[in-house]
């Protein structure tokens, strides 16, 4: 899958794209928030990971914005976040965002979760 990451730490970026890109899939990273914004509407990935707690923007705006535009509908939004309470969680969702996982990732639901985003975009496609 095409899928975009979007943190304002370069070590979670590189972490997360070296393991995305391990488990097949091409992943562009991006720290410039409105860089990855503009990305993410003119060339919708199928997933894109993006952290609620960025200094300059938050990430629950960026889904907000991304949702605005039809182009992007098809992506899938997923929170990537340290915050895990559970109105955490209905604020990623209120947002746009159409999963949550917190920080650090476990890998096996981070296989879990794209496996199950294939299945449906894969389901879709048939349609």
């Amino acid at each position: 899958m095409h899928i975009v990451i979007v943190d304002d730490s370069a070590d979670i970026l590189d972490s997360m794209s070296t393991l995305l890109q391990m488990m097949g899939h091409h992943v562009e990273s991006f720290l410039n928030v409105e860089a990855a914004v503009a990305h993410i509407i003119e060339t919708p990935p199928d997933v894109a990971f993006i952290d609620i707690g960025m200094p300059s923007v938050s990430g629950y705006d960026v889904a907000r914005e991304v949702r605005k535009h039809a182009s992007a509908q098809s992506a899938t939004l997923i929170a990537l976040t340290g915050w895990h309470r559970e109105e955490d969680r209905q604020r990623s969702f209120d947002a746009g965002f159409d999963s949550h996982l917190v920080k650090p990732v476990d890998l096996a639901r981070l296989r879990e979760t794209l496996s199950n985003i294939a299945v449906i975009k894969s389901s879709r496609a048939l349609e």
